[in-house]
């Protein structure tokens, strides 16, 4: 009994994990990257394929080959990062619920554990 709940404990919270993914990863060929997912007004974290440091922006649009935005909604400092630079994509909003939200399901998915060994 004890080994079913743990293997279904164990399949909810890996398929609850693998569901929730804030981050975008993108290929060295621009032209069949799309980047319509990323919506103005919202914070972005672009991982670099240089390995250069993580460069975190308020998205705005996109010129050419090139994703402008600014530093944050106080600092309107403009930032270019070029597109054949970018290797991922993560969307701050989106990670902070997906955070939040495992953490409520793992505290679930452990209170149901410790009911049904209990329960024995």
């Amino acid at each position: 009994m004890k080994a079913a709940v743990l293997l279904k404990s164990s399949l909810l919270t890996s398929l609850f994990v693998v569901s929730s993914c804030a981050t975008t990863h993108y290929t060295g060929d621009v032209e069949k990257n799309n980047y319509s997912n990323l919506e103005a007004g919202r914070t972005y974290v672009f991982t670099m394929k240089d390995g250069s440091k993580k460069q975190k922006m308020l998205f705005r649009n996109i010129q050419g080959d090139n994703i402008i935005g600014t530093v944050s909604k106080k600092d309107s400092t403009v930032v270019s990062i070029p597109k054949a630079n970018v290797a991922a994509s993560k969307d701050r909003a989106k990670a902070n619920v997906t955070a939040g939200a495992f953490v409520i399901g793992a505290a679930g998915v452990a209170a149901l554990v410790v009911s049904a060994t209990r329960a024995d």
